[in-house]
């Protein structure tokens, strides 16, 4: 049985994939650049998503306006595992905080939220478990562009074809072409505060 609460993600040894979906104006000069730079702004969060269906059902499959390009960021996992062991959630529960209050003064100041959002099938149906998002302040968005970033690649082609395999049915190079996930090892002093068990 899956847990309820688990990060599931592409990775390696040194690096994990999320992805990003951004307008022309942000994407195509990160491509270039292979960073983010202006207008992509330091001073405002950014969310940051292992889960390739989830952002594949926020930005319909890369069809919405102003997220019409899907971009797989390769980054280190030694940033990644920084940001989790940084992160407040954006609720207050009761396995993780001793009151509200004390949930309230940990979040107003925290440099990372995280936030559990239902995980979706390839068809953006509800699964019955969770995927993380992870939003990056102003205080460490400097340090996720600049130390962070191995790789900026363009996934749009790859979501192109994927939905369009969905659309005709055709199962098995939808499987054959989508992004290889498992379970992430989350260091065991970081999951109780994500609530992963």
């Amino acid at each position: 049985m899956s847990q309820l609460y688990e990060i599931r993600a592409s990775f390696d040894r040194d690096t994990i994939v999320i992805y990003q979906a951004y307008r022309d104006a942000i994407a195509k000069p990160a491509l270039e650049k292979q960073a983010f730079v202006s207008p992509f702004s330091l001073k405002r969060m950014t969310w940051i998503k292992p889960s390739f269906n989830w952002i594949m059902h926020r930005s319909n499959w890369g069809l919405k306006s102003g997220q019409e390009n899907i971009l797989a960021v390769h980054i280190k996992r030694s940033g990644w595992e920084k940001a989790l062991s940084l992160g407040v959630l954006t609720s207050p529960e009761n396995s993780v905080f001793k009151s509200g209050k004390e949930w309230e003064k940990k979040f107003k100041n925290a440099k990372v939220h995280i936030q559990w959002d239902t995980e979706r099938s390839k068809r953006g149906a509800a699964l019955g478990h969770f995927s993380i998002q992870v939003g990056l302040s102003s205080q460490i968005i400097e340090e996720y562009v600049n130390d962070w970033i191995v790789k900026i690649e363009d996934f749009t082609p790859t979501v192109r074809k994927l939905h369009g395999f969905i659309k005709n049915g055709n199962t098995k190079n939808f499987n054959r072409l989508h992004p290889k996930e498992k379970i992430y090892p989350v260091p065991e002093n970081t999951k109780k505060q994500l609530m992963i068990k």
